[in-house]
C-alpha cells in the first residue's frame, strides 16, 4: 500500500494493474475548464479525470471560501463514481508537484481511505521521461464505497476562531509570503493572515527538479517551523483548502503525523469582517 508519494518508475510498472486508479487533478486556479482541455489532449493511461472544482468542492455560498469541502454523503458518492472501493490503491497527480492532487489525498484519507498517494513529480515528470499517454476519456466501473470519518483532522472556522489564544494550536499559512504579509493578490479580498499564524509556503516542500524534497530536509524545515509544538497541535491553511494539504503531505512523508486541516482557509475567514486580520512579516 502505497500512502504518501509514488515514483513515475513504479506507477509506470503498474499501469495494467486493475487495483489501482490512477486520477488526474490537473486544474488551473484561474481557470477551472483548463485541466479538462489538458486532459483531453493527454493523461497517463487509465487515469480518470477529476475536476477540483466540481469533484473535491461543494457549494459556494458567498460565506464559506472558494472551495468548500463537500459533504460526507457527497465526498463518498463522488469516490464511489470514480470507482473508488474500499480496497482500492488510488494514485492521484497533477501538472507537477501536486498540489491540487494533494486535496484528493487528503480527502480520501479524511474519509478513511489511506490506500492513495501523489505521483511525485506529476504530469511534467512522466511526459519529460517519454512515458506512454493516451488522449481519449476513460472512466471506471462505480464501486462501493464506505466512509469512515477522521473528524480529528479537520476543524472548522469557528473551532479556528475559538482556539485563536489557545497554545493547544498552532496555524501554519501554507501560501505565498507576500500575501501571508497582507501584500495585495487578485485571489483575495481580504490582505493578512489569521493572527498568530506562522508562514509556511508549501512551495518549500519541492525540490528544483519539480519532485518532493528528501523526507529528512522537510522534516528539519517543519521542526524549526513548529518550535516546541507538536503536529497534533498544528492547523494547516492556506487560500481556500487546497495547496494547505501539500503541506500535509509533505509532513505525513517527513514522519510528521496528525496535522489537522482548515478547509475553509483564508478565503472562508475573510468572509466575515469581524474576523480579526494580522499584517505582519512571517513569524
Amino acid at each position: 500500500m502505497h500512502t504518501t508519494l509514488i515514483s513515475t518508475e513504479l506507477l509506470a510498472a503498474h499501469l495494467n494493474d486493475s487495483s489501482c486508479l490512477i486520477a488526474d487533478c490537473r486544474y488551473n486556479l484561474k481557470d477551472e475548464h483548463w485541466g479538462a482541455a489538458q486532459y483531453g489532449a493527454g493523461h497517463i493511461p487509465g487515469a480518470v479525470f477529476v475536476n477540483l472544482a466540481h469533484d473535491l468542492a461543494g457549494p459556494r455560498t458567498g460565506t464559506n471560501g472558494r472551495h468548500p469541502l463537500p459533504s460526507l454523503d457527497a465526498m463518498a458518492a463522488t469516490f464511489a463514481r470514480l470507482g473508488i472501493g474500499d480496497e482500492t490503491q488510488v494514485v492521484a497527480y497533477d501538472q507537477d508537484a501536486g498540489p491540487f492532487a494533494s486535496r484528493l489525498w487528503w480527502m480520501l484519507r479524511y474519509l478513511g481511505h489511506d490506500a492513495v498517494a501523489v505521483l511525485d513529480g506529476g504530469f511534467a515528470k512522466w511526459t519529460r521521461e517519454g512515458r506512454p499517454l493516451r488522449t481519449a476519456g476513460e472512466t471506471r466501473l462505480p464501486a462501493l464505497f464506505t466512509p469512515r470519518l477522521r473528524r480529528e483532522m479537520r476543524l472548522t472556522v469557528d473551532e479556528v476562531m475559538a482556539h485563536l489564544d489557545d497554545r493547544s494550536m498552532l496555524l501554519i499559512d501554507a501560501r505565498s509570503q507576500e500575501r501571508y504579509e497582507g501584500q495585495p493578490d487578485p485571489l483575495d479580498n481580504v490582505y493578512g493572515h489569521i493572527p498568530g499564524a506562522r508562514n509556511r509556503p508549501y512551495r518549500r516542500n519541492i525540490s528544483e527538479e519539480g519532485t518532493m524534497r528528501p523526507a529528512g530536509q522537510l522534516k528539519a524545515d517543519f521542526e524549526r517551523v513548529l518550535g516546541d509544538r507538536t503536529p497534533r497541535e498544528t492547523v494547516m491553511y492556506c487560500g481556500s483548502g487546497v495547496t494547505a494539504c501539500h503541506n500535509l503531505l509533505a509532513m505525513e512523508h517527513a514522519g510528521l503525523s496528525g496535522a489537522k486541516l482548515f478547509a475553509g482557509s483564508w478565503s472562508e475567514w475573510e468572509a466575515n469582517p469581524e474576523r480579526p486580520v494580522e499584517k505582519s512579516k512571517p513569524a
